[in-house]
């Protein structure tokens, strides 16, 4: 079978050929399908990975949290402490210069 290409050539094609060009345009026409709705699926994979997650217990968040609460309490004794000595330094030294 002939058919003419845009350029006004006769281009032998045979019945092979036609079915791959119809096959290739089954593939064209699925892959331009309407894709799922990009918010809900992120929503949806987000609910199983969080059906995946290993929550701590409550006894686990309350030993952390006065942990962090203990460090930060202690962080800024030692920082206002410093200041002070550092403070009454620098008093020192420009009270003898």
């Amino acid at each position: 079978m002939a058919k003419k290409d845009k350029e006004n050539t006769t281009v032998e094609v045979s019945g092979n050929d036609d079915k791959q060009v119809k096959k290739e345009k089954k593939e064209k026409n699925k892959s331009e399908k309407k894709q799922p709705n990009k918010v809900a699926k992120w929503f949806k994979d987000l609910k199983i990975e969080f059906k995946k997650v290993v929550w701590p217990s409550k006894k686990t968040v309350v030993d952390n949290t006065a942990v962090v609460l203990a460090v930060v309490v202690a962080s800024a004794v030692l920082v206002g402490l410093l200041d002070t000595g550092f403070l009454n330094l620098l008093r020192l030294i420009y009270q003898q210069g």
